[in-house]
């Protein structure tokens, strides 16, 4: 049997909701806006979630990511590629 994963994501600030809300977020390991944390699926954290359903959003995922996996997943395309390397360009010149 394989382990699965909360990945909660905080989308909405807990600036000006009640105590419970914000420590439930710092219970759950989430500080700022946009940061993902995963926890293993288990009725206490389901609980947590329930108490701030409106300002995570939760998958369920078969694998918990890296910090630095869920930064190179969000990171957009740079919107170009390189076709040569101006080395390779330098010597195809040289070589004519």
């Amino acid at each position: 049997m394989s382990l699965t994963y909360f990945r909660i994501t905080l989308l909405r600030s807990a600036i000006g909701l009640p105590r419970r809300s914000t420590d439930v977020l710092k219970a759950l390991g989430l500080k700022k806006r946009m940061a993902t944390v995963f926890h293993p699926v288990s009725p206490s954290v389901a609980g947590q979630i329930m108490r701030v359903k409106e300002l995570v959003s939760v998958q369920e995922v078969d694998q918990a990511l890296t910090k630095q996996q869920v930064h190179l997943e969000r990171k957009p395309d740079p919107g170009y590629y390189v076709e040569k390397s101006s080395v390779q360009e330098r010597g195809e010149m040289l070589g004519q």
